[in-house]
C-alpha cells in the first residue's frame, strides 16, 4: 500500500525477495499537467509493469472496500506513504496486521513531512522505522529501525532517495524474521510532529541566520522549492552551502552568488527560474548575471 516515488523501491524489493503480492493499493489517478489528463501514481505504474493486481479506491471507510480487502486473506500489509487513513477493520484484516515504513526515528517526526522537517530543524541523523500500525498517527510500536547521518550537503531529494532504499531493505529483513521481532513501544518523551509543508513556508526571509536559510533551501528542495525575488522574478534556490561574509540581509556579496543573511551568508549552488529547468549556479550565471550589490527578496 503506497503511492509516490518513495514507495516504488519497496514494492520492487518485495517482488525481488519472492513475496506473493496479493494486491497493490495506491491513490487514484488524478488530473495533472497542462492538459489535466489523469495520471496514475508511480506505484500503480510500476505495479502494472510487474503484472500485479492494482486497486485505487478513494476511501477504505466503506463496508464494500473493507470486505474486498479482507477477502485478500493477506498475511501482512506493507504500508509506505499510501496517503489514505486505514480504518480499524483494515488494520485488523491481515494475519500479522499492517506494517508501516516511516521515514524518521520515531517518536521524532510523526506525520506527513518527516524528511523535510528533519533537514529544516538541523537534525544530525534520521532513519527509517518499521512500525506496527494502530489507530493513532504514527504511534504504534517499532519492530526495527535503521539510522543514517544527515550531512550539510543533503537536500530533501538526496535524503528521500536514501531513506527509500533503506526502507526497502529493512522491510525485507523484517518480513524474514517477523515471528521473532519484539515490538518496542515508542517513548513518550521526544514526540514531534512533521506537519505538511505549507507553500507559505517557502519564501526565504534573508533576515534569518544563514544556518536557517541554508536548511530551508536544502529541506525544501526540490519541492516546493525555497524561493526569493530576483529583480521582481520569483526564483527557486535548490541547493546552498554556508559561506563566509555578511552584510545587509539579501545583498549579493560577490559574483558566485553568496548572499548575506541576518547572521552570516550562504552560497547558492543550484537554482531554477520560472518555467525553466534547474541549473547549477555557475552555469546559470554565465548567461544570466546577478551582480554583486543586488538586493534579493521583496
Amino acid at each position: 500500500m503506497g503511492s509516490p516515488e518513495f514507495s516504488v523501491p519497496v514494492l520492487e524489493a518485495l517482488v525481488r525477495a519472492g513475496h506473493e503480492i496479493a494486491c497493490v493499493y495506491c491513490q487514484p489517478p488524478r488530473p495533472a499537467g497542462r492538459g489535466k489528463k489523469e495520471r496514475v501514481t508511480p506505484v500503480q505504474a510500476r505495479a502494472e509493469e510487474l503484472g500485479l493486481r492494482v486497486r485505487h479506491p478513494k476511501s477504505l471507510r466503506g463496508a464494500e472496500e473493507q470486505a474486498a480487502f479482507d477477502d485478500l486473506k493477506a498475511d501482512v500489509a506493507v504500508v509506505v506513504a499510501y496517503g489514505l487513513i486505514l480504518p480499524q477493520a483494515v488494520l485488523d484484516a491481515p494475519v500479522h496486521g499492517c506494517l508501516n515504513i516511516h521515514a524518521s526515528l520515531l517518536p521524532r517526526w510523526r506525520g506527513a513531512a518527516p524528511i523535510h522537517r528533519a533537514i529544516m530543524a538541523g537534525d544530525r541523523e534520521t532513519g527509517v522505522c518499521i512500525m506496527q500500525m494502530e489507530a493513532g498517527l504514527d504511534t504504534g510500536p517499532v519492530l526495527m529501525r535503521d539510522v543514517t547521518e544527515i550531512s550539510d550537503a543533503d537536500t530533501m531529494a538526496v535524503l528521500h532517495d536514501r531513506l527509500s532504499e533503506m526502507g526497502a531493505a529493512l522491510i525485507v529483513r523484517a518480513l524474514e524474521g517477523l515471528d521473532n521481532l519484539v515490538p518496542e513501544p515508542q517513548a513518550e518523551e521526544g514526540v514531534t510532529y512533521a506537519a505538511k509543508i505549507d507553500k507559505a513556508e517557502a519564501e526565504i526571509d534573508w533576515t534569518n541566520p544563514a544556518l536557517d536559510v541554508d536548511r530551508q533551501i536544502r529541506g525544501l528542495s526540490p519541492f516546493p522549492g525555497a524561493w526569493t525575488l530576483v529583480r521582481g522574478e520569483r526564483v527557486k534556490f535548490l541547493d546552498s552551502r554556508i559561506a563566509a561574509g555578511g552584510g545587509v540581509p539579501g545583498t549579493v556579496l560577490n559574483d558566485v552568488l553568496v548572499v548575506a543573511c541576518g547572521d552570516g551568508a550562504v552560497r547558492i549552488t543550484r537554482l531554477q527560474r520560472a518555467g525553466k529547468g534547474a541549473m547549477d549556479a555557475k552555469d546559470m550565471l554565465r548567461g544570466w548575471k546577478i551582480a554583486p550589490g543586488e538586493q534579493l527578496g521583496s
